[in-house]
């Protein structure tokens, strides 16, 4: 009895013998899907464009609740209205980052009311996301009807001051 006190007593101190083993505690790594850990080795089309180009729409999304902020940006062939490039700055967890890098990828080529259609559901169930992780792939949606929302401003901004330039012109 007296030699498991003892033994006990080395342990606690932090003087035990190598020869007393001290009872593991396993800890299990938490994984996170193969294409969270690409997109987040190796994002594509990290970046940013000027954003007073008039070809350029930004959405700059964040979650409060976890500190994730996402700025996503899209070139629009504006004859087309096609996206013809994407670029993103993410800081914040590797779900958010691989979110963002889906995002481009998925925006390139589409034409803007084609990109309107992407649910984070469909970027959550593509990456594999636990349902911890669901607000990340719900600001990459975000950040893309904002980069829209954002192209479409200009657009208008463009188009209406042409329009009064023109009448003011016409008038003189």
């Amino acid at each position: 009895m007296m030699r498991i006190a003892v033994a006990c007593a080395k342990r606690l101190v932090g003087t035990a013998s190598f020869e007393t083993q001290v009872p593991a505690i396993r800890v299990l790594p938490r994984f996170y899907h193969e294409r969270v850990v690409d997109h987040y080795d190796n994002p594509r089309n990290v970046g940013s464009f000027d954003k007073n180009d008039p070809t350029i729409g930004t959405g700059l999304v964040g979650a409060p609740a976890c500190g994730d902020v996402m700025k996503l940006q899209i070139k629009v062939d504006e004859k087309t209205g096609k996206i013809i490039d994407a670029r993103f700055k993410t800081f914040g967890c590797g779900s958010a980052i691989a979110s963002s890098s889906v995002a481009t990828e998925w925006v390139k080529g589409k034409q803007m009311e084609e990109v309107l259609t992407i649910k984070n559901t469909e970027i959550a169930k593509h990456l594999s996301l636990p349902p911890v992780k669901l607000h990340c792939s719900m600001l990459a949606e975000d950040a893309i009807k904002a980069a829209v929302k954002d192209y479409e401003a200009k657009r208008a901004s463009a188009t209406a001051s042409t329009t009064a330039t023109g009448e003011k012109s016409a008038t003189a």
